[in-house]
């Protein structure tokens, strides 16, 4: 007789559950959180970021924080430090200027006299429009680079050698840069000019001497224009001050004068008007006055009706200098 095969009762299926999931689907489940994830997104604060979806941009400027969108390949985000300043030189390369080598080609430019420069520039600029930055030019530094060289050759070309080397230095950088702004502006580069700097301009090699020879003299030329004129600051107010200074002493002189004048004419008058009054009495007065002051001045001898000489009252030290006989 055969026996029946019975199966133990361990044998038997475990119930469902989560530990009972096929790995294959725990990755799946997986996979498809961690998609899901793709569609958030953080913006650090010194940047933003472009969306695009499917290849279209959708939102041109995302600034700083967190952020969703729809999860990788449908939606791209692309970040850029918008705030970061980019460099870049015109006349040569940066590698060529660190090693110091020249590119004379690159360098020159031609001032409005017919004069050769050799010219170097540095350029610093940032994201505007990350939007147009990213879609609009395939080399952005190089549209930045050609449109700063044409406008720095226009401007180049309306001075002179001597204007672009020394006053009009600080004008041609701010015009330079704001034309080369419009420029990139009708473009839509997206780029934002910083600043434009002329590190250098020189003459070729060849005229350096003359060109330095032309700087001394002049320099010189300056210097003897602001020593003459120092000296003349110096010596033309003290002139001035001297002139004013006789031109009152002579009009006070003047008034003095005529004071006295008119006070002399005054007391004559009034002399006369009191003389008219009693002629013989005034007379006899001014007389004996007048004899007061002359007396004592003179050598005198007395004698008495008689012709007698009284010696005793002879005036002692009348032989003094200063009296008269």
């Amino acid at each position: 007789m055969k026996l029946l095969d019975v199966e133990p009762v361990n044998s038997l299926p475990p119930p469902a559950g989560p530990q009972a999931m096929p790995l294959r689907m725990r990755l799946l489940y997986g996979a498809l959180a961690l998609w899901i994830l793709t569609a958030v997104y953080i913006v650090p604060a010194d940047q933003q970021a472009v969306v695009t979806r499917l290849g279209a941009v959708v939102e041109p400027r995302v600034t700083p924080g967190i952020h969703v969108s729809l999860p990788w390949p449908l939606d791209r985000v692309t970040k850029l430090k918008v705030q970061q300043l980019q460099r870049l030189v015109i006349g040569g390369a940066i590698s060529d200027t660190v090693v110091g080598r020249a590119q004379p080609l690159l360098s020159q430019f031609l001032s409005g006299d017919q004069n050769i420069l050799h010219m170097r520039v540095v350029v610093q600029y940032s994201v505007g429009v990350p939007a147009d930055y990213l879609f609009r030019a395939e080399d952005v530094s190089r549209l930045v680079a050609v449109s700063v060289e044409s406008e720095l050759a226009r401007r180049i070309a309306a001075h002179s050698v001597d204007a672009v080397l020394t006053t009009e230095k600080a004008a041609i950088q701010e015009e330079v840069r704001a034309a080369a702004q419009k420029l990139i502006n009708d473009y839509r580069a997206g780029v934002l000019l910083a600043s434009i700097n002329i590190e250098s301009a020189s003459p070729p090699p060849e005229a350096a001497d003359a060109f330095r020879d032309v700087a001394s003299a002049r320099a010189d030329s300056s210097r003897i224009v602001n020593e003459s004129q120092g000296y003349a600051n110096d010596v033309i107010p003290k002139a001035r001050g001297q002139a004013q200074q006789m031109l009152e002493s002579a009009a006070a002189y003047k008034q003095r004068k005529i004071n006295e004048a008119q006070g002399d004419a005054s007391r004559f008058t009034q002399v006369a008007a009191e003389y008219a009054k009693a002629s013989e009495v005034n007379g006899r007065r001014i007389y004996m006055e007048t004899m007061e002051q002359v007396l004592p001045r003179i050598r005198k001898l007395i004698v008495d009706k008689n012709g007698n000489l009284d010696l005793t009252i002879i005036r002692k030290g009348a032989d003094t200098p200063g009296e008269r006989k």
